[in-house]
C-alpha cells in the first residue's frame, strides 16, 4: 500500500502553523509522512526549520538550494519535483500570486501520484473553493483534484450566514448580509507593510463590494445557494486580529435567545464577553495549538443586537485569522485521502476548538 504524504509548500504564516500541525496528528489523522518546501536557506529562520523537523518532518527544496541549506546545518532529504511526485496531497501556502504559478510549473505538467492540490485564499481560480463545515458535500472525490481553502474573513463571514440564515431554515429565510471586514495592518511576524493610521478600502465590485462577500457568494454557490451578501473593508494600524461587523436580514423575526442557542451549537464559533481583540489574540497565543484558535469566528456577545422588528441581527466578531484557513486544509487533505472517514478522524483536534474564549 503507498505511503499517504502530504507535503506543504512554504513555511509562512499559513505554512509553518499548518506543517506542525500535521506533524502533531499525523498518526490520527492517518498520514504517514509530513514534508514541507522551504526555497532559502536563511540563517534567521534555521531555528524555525529546526523545529518543525524534530516534529518528525521532512524538508524539501528546490536543487539549485541544496548546498545552500547543507552550509547552514539542514539536509534536505528531497528534491521540489521529487516530493511533488511522491506526495499524496500538496498544500501551497506561498504568498498570493505563486500559488498558480506553481499550478502550471508543476501540478499540472507532469505524471503524479499525487490525488489533490490545496491552495489558500489569494489564490481565486485555483480549484473549488471550500471551508469546512459549509460546502463538504460539494466536494466530489475524484473529480475535485483541485481545492481552494477560502481567505480567512471569508471564513468569517459564510459561518455566520450559515449558522443564522440557511442551516435549519427554510430555503427563503435568509434576506441579506452586509459586512464590514476592518483588517489587521499585517501579521506579528511580518516586518512589512504596516501603517500608521486607519486605511479604508474601495469597492471592486458593484454586487458584492469587496472580494470578501464575493468569495463567500461563490463558496455557497457550490452548493446551490445564491446570496445576496456585500462587504466592505478597511484595514487598521493594529497586529492583533481582524474584525468582522455584520448585519444579517432575515424574512422572519429572530430572538435573541434563538440566536445565542443556534451559536452555541456549532462548534465551528466560539462566543465571548470580550470586547478587544487583544484580550482575544492572548487567549488563542495562550491556549491554541501555535497561538492559533481554530473555530472560524468568535462573536463579542456584548455586541449583539435585534432590531425592534426582529428580523435584522447586528454585532462585532473576531476573526481567528489564519486559525479557520488551518482547519480547512487539513480538512480538505484529510478528504482528499479518506473521503468516506475524514469527519471522524477531524475530531482528534477537537481540543482546540473553544466554546468560549
Amino acid at each position: 500500500m503507498a505511503k499517504k504524504i502530504v507535503h506543504v509548500v512554504g513555511t509562512g504564516t499559513i505554512g509553518e502553523p499548518l506543517i506542525g500541525l500535521l506533524a502533531d496528528y499525523k498518526d490520527q489523522l492517518g498520514i504517514d509522512e509530513v514534508t514541507f518546501h522551504k526555497r532559502t536557506p536563511l540563517r534567521g529562520e534555521r531555528p524555525k526549520v529546526q523545529a518543525l523537523l524534530r516534529r518528525g518532518a521532512r524538508l524539501v527544496t528546490d536543487a539549485e538550494g541544496m548546498e545552500g541549506f547543507k552550509a547552514i546545518g539542514l539536509d534536505p532529504d528531497f528534491e521540489t519535483v521529487d516530493a511533488i511526485d511522491r506526495a499524496s496531497v500538496v498544500i501551497d501556502c506561498t504568498p498570493s500570486g505563486v500559488g498558480h504559478k506553481n499550478k502550471i510549473k508543476f501540478y499540472h505538467n507532469f505524471d503524479h501520484n499525487t490525488k489533490g492540490f490545496i491552495a489558500q485564499g489569494s489564490e481565486t481560480g485555483f480549484g473549488k473553493p471550500y471551508a469546512r463545515g459549509i460546502n463538504d458535500e460539494a466536494l466530489i472525490p475524484e473529480v475535485d483534484q483541485f481545492i481552494q481553502v477560502v481567505s480567512c474573513n471569508t471564513h468569517n463571514l459564510a459561518v455566520l450566514v450559515n449558522t443564522i440564515g440557511i442551516k435549519d431554515e427554510e430555503p427563503d429565510a435568509f434576506r441579506r448580509g452586509r459586512f464590514v471586514c476592518m483588517r489587521r495592518a499585517n501579521d506579528l511576524s511580518q516586518t512589512v507593510d504596516f501603517i500608521p493610521a486607519p486605511e479604508v478600502g474601495t469597492h471592486s465590485s458593484e454586487k458584492y463590494g469587496t472580494h470578501h462577500a464575493e468569495d463567500a457568494a461563490t463558496l455557497f454557490k457550490t452548493v446551490n445557494r445564491d446570496l445576496n451578501l456585500f462587504s466592505s473593508t478597511l484595514k487598521i494600524n493594529s497586529q492583533y486580529m481582524h474584525v468582522v461587523h455584520f448585519n444579517l436580514r432575515m424574512n422572519h423575526p429572530m430572538t435573541m435567545n434563538d440566536v445565542l442557542d443556534k451559536f452555541q451549537k456549532n462548534d465551528l464559533i466560539a462566543l465571548t464577553e470580550r470586547r478587544m481583540t487583544n484580550q482575544v489574540f492572548s487567549f488563542g497565543r495562550d491556549q491554541g495549538h501555535f497561538g492559533r484558535i481554530l473555530n472560524q469566528t468568535v462573536i463579542s456577545v456584548p455586541s449583539l443586537q435585534l432590531t425592534r422588528d426582529g428580523h435584522e441581527l447586528v454585532g462585532f466578531c473576531f476573526t481567528p485569522q489564519d486559525g479557520n484557513s488551518l482547519l480547512s486544509s487539513v480538512a480538505a487533505a484529510t478528504w482528499f485521502l479518506y473521503p468516506n472517514s475524514y469527519n471522524q478522524k477531524l475530531q482528534v483536534l477537537a481540543p482546540w476548538f473553544f466554546n468560549e474564549v
